[in-house]
């Protein structure tokens, strides 16, 4: 009898959203001539731009003709959507060769993948508050996990630890922990997970703190996985928007980007993976690997997709993009001007679509989203869901609409003020 990944038995149930949609729907039937104002998922709103658009008919045509179509495409990704996307690094000044860029179907779906590539021995570093599936894919390859606490205290910014040493007794349940020093002494950090802009916080590293990080990784041989699905929404030119922008990284960091936030490529699914040449442990070149992994488990993404992609970075597309992006970004300033009227604590919003308020009143996060939902009808994500540092936090997403928006921020002031 085959055994099953007895890890599954691990995962934590994840009910953050479950939860929300069940209370929601609860409230919505005792009051069904309501309506909700949701600022809480993470999905945008405003269609794809014009030249995403025409670019997608112009490959469904190709696709239609016999001197034009296309069949399978190269697994690691299509030349002209690397050769793209390189060329838009450049612009940024950061050097990339297009056989160091791979595409794929998305950041969720490559942070999970990327795991082949690493011993199941390694010990993974997670900043909490965090993206839940950073942890569900290291439970899943039954990969120790440590969490780093961050907080308020440090803008939701920790620094790196300042003494790691691999504990291999830890196995099973036992290997999701939350370490209680601030230091995170005794935690395995080989494979450190970043994100920045991140979600749930929207706080951003700037490039000396990023750096420190960089330097920790290479002094102890660790990969950092760099989570830059928000990178476009960085508005400040002194903040990063690649960690490549940076010494050291080529040779300790893989960046995973994504085009749903920055290209509304969420029902379209499409990113990309920079993992330098550099990269090197053990004689063994992460970017060989993975090349080897992509043409063993993927046949490429479609020739309609990247040919959207392609699109996305024109300087056409790139300004139509830049104008969802301010969209949602005014979107964030009404919000992050009601919580100032309120004296409210909060990060994010300047740089990143998320911003990251401290309950009122030291009230619990779910409390707080109940206070919400029954008094003013708004609905965001309480800040436990992203870990036990989130507890009395709150997200609130800017990707709906202006007046959906404004009318939030107005029920906000009205029932805190």
């Amino acid at each position: 009898m085959i055994a099953p990944n007895m890890h599954y038995s691990e995962l934590k149930d994840s009910y953050l959203f479950f939860r929300i949609a069940q209370k929601t729907r609860a409230y919505l039937q005792e009051h069904p001539d309501k309506r909700l104002w949701r600022m809480g998922i993470g999905d945008v709103s405003l269609p794809l731009c014009g030249a995403v658009i025409k670019a997608l008919h112009k490959a469904v045509d190709d696709q239609a003709g016999a001197g034009t179509f296309h069949g399978y495409m190269p697994e690691c990704g299509a030349p002209f959507l690397r050769e793209a996307i390189a060329a838009h690094y450049a612009e940024r000044g950061v050097n990339l060769s297009p056989d160091e860029v791979f595409v794929s179907s998305g950041a969720s779906d490559e942070l999970g993948d990327i795991h082949d590539l690493f011993d199941r021995s390694s010990g993974a570093l997670v900043i909490e508050p965090a993206y839940p599936a950073y942890v569900d894919a290291n439970v899943l390859t039954g990969r120790s996990v440590t969490h780093l606490p961050s907080g308020r205290e440090n803008g939701f910014l920790p620094e790196p630890p300042e003494d790691t040493s691999t504990d291999p007794g830890r196995s099973g349940a036992d290997n999701v922990r939350i370490s209680a020093d601030p230091n995170c002494s005794g935690a395995a950090a080989d494979l450190i997970y970043i994100c920045s802009p991140n979600n749930p916080t929207g706080a951003v590293f700037d490039k000396a703190k990023l750096q420190r990080w960089i330097d920790y990784a290479n002094s102890r041989g660790a990969v950092i996985l760099f989570d830059a699905a928000y990178e476009a929404f960085i508005e400040d030119p002194e903040l990063p928007r690649s960690i490549f922008e940076l010494d050291g990284a080529r040779t300790c960091a893989i960046e995973i980007c994504s085009l749903s936030k920055t290209a509304g490529f969420t029902g379209t699914r499409l990113g990309y993976t920079v993992i330098p040449k550099e990269l090197v442990r053990n004689g063994m070149s992460f970017n060989d690997m993975w090349v080897r992994n992509r043409t063993t488990k993927t046949n490429g993404i479609s020739y309609i997709l990247q040919r959207a992609g392609e699109a996305v970075f024109t300087p056409g597309g790139q300004r139509q993009i830049k104008e969802n992006i301010a969209y949602y970004k005014q979107n964030a300033r009404i919000i992050t001007d009601a919580l100032d009227k309120l004296g409210i604590w909060y990060c994010g919003g300047k740089n990143a679509p998320y911003i990251w308020m401290e309950c009122p009143g030291g009230m619990g996060s779910w409390d707080f989203f109940d206070l919400l939902l029954n008094e003013i009808q708004v609905v965001g994500t309480p800040g436990e869901g992203f870990g036990s540092c989130g507890e009395g936090f709150f997200r609130f997403s800017t990707f709906g609409s202006r007046e959906d928006t404004e009318e939030a921020a107005a029920r906000l002031i009205r029932l805190l003020k």
